[in-house]
């Protein structure tokens, strides 16, 4: 056994060094980048017809003869040429006869663009400040042809968090442009807030639908601390500037008064989705219950049952121009490596869970 003592301090010194350097290599780094200020985020957009017909003609063409594959690119690359010389001559035209919507359904084919947001939440939807600038940006751009496609998933979190990220898809209700949100795997409690404020909500047949409730936890450590002898003061000016707390002795008033704030909280989420989605019976499906797709839209959850994928796909063979948009910020040297060492760690987490549903498989 004592190699592996030896081992294990060996192991303990390599990672030290490993860490050490790792750490002196960040401070050189933050040190030549200095301060510099917050770095502004970018938007990118990323035509998705283009990608998509990109790989359909990969697919089609695998297998072919490098004569025959040759010959078909030669084609194609004439075809777009005689295409660009074609559309360069009607913008020419359009543009002496001033006719601008003309010459946009000429650029964009149809006339119909769709443009792809992604909204993943967390308890805090932490991505609210980014979806609230595309929609910014998007407010500006938007053409009654257009479309907004948010591709979206969350079990819920914060009222007020959520309550601010259903009132930014809002603002797109307002201004007229027309809102799809598609839901995949999950969209429930303050995930479902956002999802009714769409004009057409898509849902895949096993995504989680519903939990229209308010649930709120306090732990309370009170008993333990009377029982060692500690004290805990709670001083407020107001009746109810505290109900129920951590540390106190709570009243049957102050949870009285909790659970009336609940119900206040759940009233007015219900008020948010009849508004947004009248057809519904609002009271019948508040009592936080989930839904899967193929079950909510039979009681008027969601419009149609179907993935994002196949939203895009069917887009695709309508010539509607699909751009996937994301706002991304540029990441600090610590932040990387924060996310490396996480995924490591995800990792590690997933091959032990792996290993120990193989071992029961082996056992059997």
């Amino acid at each position: 056994m004592q190699w592996i003592s030896a081992y294990g301090l060996f192991l303990a010194q390599a990672i030290t060094v490993v860490v050490a350097i790792g750490a002196i290599i960040l401070i050189i780094v933050r040190a030549r980048q200095g301060d510099g200020g917050e770095r502004e985020a970018k938007l990118k957009i990323r035509p998705w017809n283009e990608r998509m017909k990109a790989y359909q003609r990969e697919l089609s063409q695998a297998g072919l003869e490098d004569a025959e594959y040759a010959a078909n690119e030669k084609a194609r690359a004439k075809q777009h040429k005689q295409e660009a010389k074609v559309l360069k001559k009607a913008l020419k035209a359009k543009a002496k006869s001033g006719d601008k919507s003309s010459t946009d359904a000429t650029v964009h084919g149809n006339g119909r663009r769709a443009f792809v947001l992604d909204f993943v939440g967390d308890i805090k939807a932490t991505g609210v400040e980014s979806l609230a600038e595309q929609i910014t940006a998007l407010e500006g751009v938007l053409g009654e042809k257009d479309e907004v496609v948010l591709r979206l998933e969350s079990g819920g979190g914060l009222v007020h968090a959520y309550g601010l990220a259903a009132a930014q898809l809002d603002r797109l209700r307002a201004s007229g442009a027309r809102l799809t949100i598609t839901v995949d795997k999950v969209a429930a409690s303050g995930g479902y807030m956002m999802a009714c404020a769409a004009d057409h909500v898509i849902a895949a047949p096993f995504a989680v639908i519903g939990s229209i409730g308010v649930v709120a936890q306090v732990p309370n450590v009170h008993r333990l601390l009377k029982k060692h002898d500690v004290d805990v003061e709670i001083l407020t000016a107001g009746r109810y500037k505290r109900t129920l707390t951590m540390l106190g002795e709570n009243s049957e008033e102050g949870r009285e008064k909790f659970l009336s704030d609940l119900a206040r909280t759940h009233e007015l989420f219900k008020q948010h989705v009849g508004s947004r989605r009248p057809q519904l019976d609002v009271d019948a499906v508040s009592q936080g219950d989930i839904w899967y797709g193929s079950e909510a839209i039979d009681i008027g959850l969601i419009d149609e049952v179907g993935t994002s994928q196949a939203l895009l796909s069917r887009y695709l063979k309508e010539e509607v121009k699909v751009f996937e948009v994301s706002l991304e910020k540029p990441r600090r040297v610590m932040d990387r490596f924060g996310k490396g060492v996480t995924l490591g760690l995800d990792r590690v987490l997933d091959r032990v869970l792996e290993r120990n549903a193989e071992s029961r498989w082996h056992q059997q």
